[in-house]
């Protein structure tokens, strides 16, 4: 497939539809990075552009006092009988329109059409957000391009239906196991059942009672659970071994190795074995900072925490405050009917212009 023409200066709804209509599944994003690129190439100003795989960075040197970052994923989840885009009246329909090419297509739109900006900008656009973090194409710009990630603030154009939602939550998985002694079910008595020995964990965590932390006005609810179990050899055995998957989402003010040791204490006494089997930190909100509170003023004062992990916590990870911020309803973010309302588009980008043009 070539890569169509984007147009940068039409309406951001009909710039994000033009994104919709060319598929982006992760590994796959060729093609939708050609386009981008080529259309900042022609349609943009004082932009330094580079490309790295299937990521397209720009960014301007006008000397300016402070430098946004712009961020957003290009690819999108598998495409489920919805590309290409389609309009409903008020609302856009198809893959990646909430989850991110509406936010892609704002941040597009102002990069061609502000003229002098406030800030020194830089944009980028970047590959395998959806899968596994060792593919995230933001990991792969931090270590081969390091500089073109240094900002004031950045601004994540994830979908929040049109409201700052600041920082992320960390989160790690353990997963507990159990042993025992196998024997035939009918003789129950000769084994010891490792499924059994997992109930005492699973009474800790029904009543675990998760806390609450308000960081810069954001309230981050934390919250530990059951997120698989296995075990079983077959129908007539007692089995000798057993596994649970535990999940913990904490709050930015807990480090990975603190939230681990939280764990720890929840389930200390059992006798079960934790391994940690995956883990990402969270990011504090900085709202403090003078270019994020310059962002939240121009966005009426209205922000709320983030629930989740988003790429705002590898940004905090490099002492740079950072937000997300897009159109869209993050509960349709991978479905089936995934839309976007147009308005917040169009509300989105008007914040935005305020305030990077201010």
């Amino acid at each position: 497939m070539s890569a169509p023409r984007l147009d940068l200066h039409a309406d951001p709804i009909e710039l994000t539809a033009a994104l919709v209509d060319i598929p982006s599944v992760s590994q796959d994003e060729a093609v939708i990075a050609d386009s981008v690129e080529q259309a900042l190439r022609e349609q943009t100003t004082g932009f330094e552009i580079v490309r790295s795989g299937n990521a397209v960075l720009a960014r301007t040197r006008l000397g300016r006092p402070s430098r946004v970052l712009l961020a957003g994923h290009l690819d999108t989840v598998p495409i489920a009988d919805n590309v290409p885009s389609r309009r409903d009246g008020e609302l856009l329909y198809g893959c990646g329109t909430a989850d991110m090419k509406s936010g892609d297509a704002v941040f597009l739109h102002l990069a061609a059409t502000i003229a002098d900006p406030a800030h020194d900008l830089t944009l980028v656009f970047y590959d395998c957000e959806e899968i596994a973090a060792a593919y995230n194409g933001l990991g792969r710009i931090e270590r081969d391009l390091r500089d073109w990630l240094d900002a004031d603030v950045a601004i994540l154009g994830e979908p929040t239906a049109g409201q700052i939602e600041a920082g992320c939550q960390g989160t790690l998985r353990v997963r507990i196991s159990a042993t025992g002694v196998r024997a035939h079910s009918a003789r129950s008595w000769l084994g010891d059942n490792a499924i059994h020995r997992l109930a005492p964990v699973l009474e800790r965590l029904a009543a675990y009672e998760p806390r609450s932390v308000d960081i810069d006005g954001c309230v981050y609810r934390e919250g530990l659970s059951a997120v698989r179990i296995a075990g079983g050899v077959a129908g007539n055995v007692v089995p000798d071994a057993a596994d649970l998957d535990v999940n913990f989402r904490f709050a930015p003010d807990r480090t990975v190795e603190q939230a681990l040791a939280h764990v720890r204490e929840v389930l200390d006494g059992l006798d079960v074995t934790l391994e940690l089997t995956d883990s990402s930190p969270g990011a504090l909100p900085g709202l403090a900072h003078p270019a994020a509170a310059d962002l939240v003023a121009a966005a009426g004062g209205r922000f709320r925490a983030k629930y989740g992990w988003t790429d705002v916590a590898r940004f905090a990870t490099l002492g740079i405050p950072a937000v997300n911020y897009g159109p869209g309803d993050p509960n349709l973010a991978h479905k089936r009917d995934e839309h976007v309302p147009v308005k917040q588009i169009t509300e989105v980008a008007g914040t935005l212009r305020r305030y990077l043009a201010a």
